[in-house]
């Protein structure tokens, strides 16, 4: 079991502008404490395994599901170095659940996914994951195993997975661990056009994100006007929109303060109506 909310890692790594370890830490522990007790990160958050791992130094192994991602190197001696660097990081004997960050057309599918199942035996990992797969790539790694969960980019403004991906994922019983439900933080509700990136925010370089907060603004208003309605917070509403759909397990949103964390606390154990879904749609659509 896993909560609806759980704690993306990414702003442990310091990609969207470095924060304090103890803020981070501070936050991580808010959020346990919150019920928001699954943390996700991955090989290529940057310096985010360390900091989570010691963030989490001294907190019951049992109070927490523990997910990270091999990012680089999917051959077999790569998975396992990256495990056994993950777990060093982490500061645990195993994680919950281990993913692949991506597909990668270097490295046959077969030696990926049955070293994955070889660390599932060693008892290294719970779970087994992947991120930013088709369904074409899906099957080809049922293949050799099973695969429980499948972490894909989704969010009001991302929704290429609804056509395939979902569907699939509901026939197959893979739960979905979205990333990005804010769209980096475009979907926020804080952010007004002309806005500037810090110079060490990855955002900073993405013309998409500056597209989308121009041309969304007005969108993004209307849309407020329905949280309100529903004594949600704009946040709270874009997020709940999502967990209409039956398969998406958990949300991952990585958060800066104790605020931001209470905050996602509250976009679950509600559902929006349909009257409240078909304006969200004409509005997206206008």
């Amino acid at each position: 079991m896993v909560p609806v909310i759980g704690l993306g890692g990414v702003h442990a790594g310091g990609h969207f502008g470095v924060l304090l370890e103890q803020r981070i830490a501070d936050t991580v522990h808010f959020a346990l404490d919150h019920g928001i007790t699954l943390i996700d990160t991955a090989e290529g958050y940057g310096t985010s395994e360390a900091i989570i791992g010691r963030a989490l130094k001294g907190r019951d192994r049992d109070s927490y599901f523990l997910a990270t991602k091999a990012s680089r190197d999917f051959s077999r001696q790569g998975i396992l170095g990256a495990m056994d660097n993950s777990l060093r990081q982490l500061q645990v004997d195993y994680v919950d659940l281990y993913q692949m960050h991506g597909y990668s057309t270097k490295c046959p599918i077969e030696e990926t996914m049955s070293t994955i199942e070889e660390l599932r035996q060693q008892g290294k990992t719970r779970y087994l994951g992947v991120s930013n797969y088709n369904v074409e790539q899906m099957q080809a790694a049922l293949k050799i195993t099973r695969i429980h969960s499948l972490q894909p980019r989704y969010n009001i403004l991302d929704r290429e997975i609804e056509a395939e991906t979902i569907p699939f994922c509901e026939q197959e019983g893979i739960g979905i661990l979205v990333y990005s439900p804010l769209a980096q933080g475009v979907l926020g509700g804080k952010y007004k056009p002309g806005h500037k990136f810090a110079d060490d925010d990855v955002r900073r370089k993405q013309d998409r994100t500056f597209r989308e907060i121009d041309e969304l603004t007005p969108k993004l208003e209307a849309l407020r006007g329905i949280a309100e309605r529903r004594g949600k917070s704009f946040v709270q509403l874009v997020m709940n929109s999502l967990l209409r759909q039956d398969a998406v397990t958990c949300l991952l949103v990585s958060c800066r303060t104790n605020e931001q964390a209470l905050e996602n606390v509250g976009a679950q154990g509600w559902r929006l109506t349909d009257e409240d879904w078909k304006e969200i749609e004409r509005i997206l659509g206008e």
